[in-house]
């Protein structure tokens, strides 16, 4: 709200003085009459921090908002830093959507307003996972991170991930409580596709009860306990062929645990692929869908993802 501020001088003839106050009367009614006709009509700005929360706004918004997701797509955005022009696109949004988990560590360094931060994963907050692995690494322009701490693939649990669409639904509802039936039908869409992806990988969960599976990467922790699946993970990137280095630690890990499949966080390099399938195990991906994908969305993609794994149960 900008403030406007009228300073006079202290001393005016009667005549002057008189003057100024039809003069001031008329300005404040001709700006009464433009600011009731031309005001500025927009849509709220709801940014996101990644983008299966830039999906759940765009499916419960829908029009009514200009959903927003500033990560370039070469990144993960857990580990994307923003620069001067997109932290100030965030802090002068109505909404940014925060994902919990400690994700996003460049919050704790910038100040943003506190109305319109809205931590999606407080619901569960109390069950947050530790990553369980210290070491520090780099794939990518997004240079060396660590996925030390917490784990933060919250979305791939899908219970989670609808506990987050509730406070992504319910922010939206607070913003534009005129439209609150159809913020509800859009979330109800919603939640179906969500629910029906949490029966299927129950379904397959169950189907895998037992079976020892590696992954590439530290990303599957909620995943692997909604689901209820023996997961060990190494530090692998999709890209990079493992060397011999990575191909024995790897044969360590299979001693007491003889996995035969790879659940991978992208598509690997052949080579991995070869590599693996020599030793007897096979590759699967499981995209956690951080960022844009390259073709589909969220939703698709973690469709894709039941296919894949699905696989894996036969």
């Amino acid at each position: 709200m900008i403030s406007i501020h009228f300073r006079f001088r202290s001393l005016f003839t009667a005549s002057s003085l008189g003057l100024a106050v039809m003069l001031f009367g008329a300005s404040c009614s001709e700006k009464d009459d433009s600011s009731t006709s031309n005001a500025p009509v927009g849509k709220p700005v709801v940014h996101t921090v990644n983008y299966p929360l830039f999906y759940f706004a765009q499916r419960i918004g829908g029009d009514l908002v200009d959903a927003k997701f500033l990560a370039p797509a070469e990144i993960d955005p857990a580990f994307w830093n923003p620069g001067d022009a997109e932290i100030l696109a965030m802090q002068s949004g109505d909404l940014l959507l925060l994902n919990g988990a400690d994700y996003a560590k460049w919050l704790a360094e910038t100040t943003m307003p506190g109305s319109i931060l809205v931590n999606t994963s407080k619901a569960f907050s109390g069950e947050y996972l530790a990553s369980g692995e210290a070491v520090s690494h780099s794939h990518g322009p997004g240079g060396e991170h660590s996925h030390a701490g917490l784990a933060f693939t919250t979305w791939l649990d899908f219970q989670q991930a609808l506990w987050q669409a509730e406070e992504v639904r319910d922010a939206l509802i607070k913003l534009l409580p005129d439209s609150a039936p159809q913020i509800e039908a859009n979330f109800n869409s919603l939640a179906d596709d969500i629910d029906a992806l949490n029966a299927r990988f129950k379904t397959i969960g169950l189907a895998l009860k037992d079976k020892p599976l590696l992954a590439s990467h530290p990303v599957y922790q909620y995943f692997a306990r909604r689901y209820k699946l023996d997961l060990q993970a190494v530090h692998w990137e999709p890209e990079t062929v493992p060397d011999d280095a990575a191909i024995g630690e790897l044969n360590k890990l299979r001693v007491d645990r003889p996995a035969a499949w790879m659940i991978w966080e992208g598509t690997p390099a052949e080579a991995s692929i070869a590599k693996l399938k020599a030793l007897g195990i096979e590759s699967v991906v499981v995209h956690p869908c951080a960022n844009r994908p390259e073709a589909g969305d969220w939703l698709s993609v973690m469709q894709a993802n039941a296919d894949n794994l699905s696989r894996i149960a036969e």
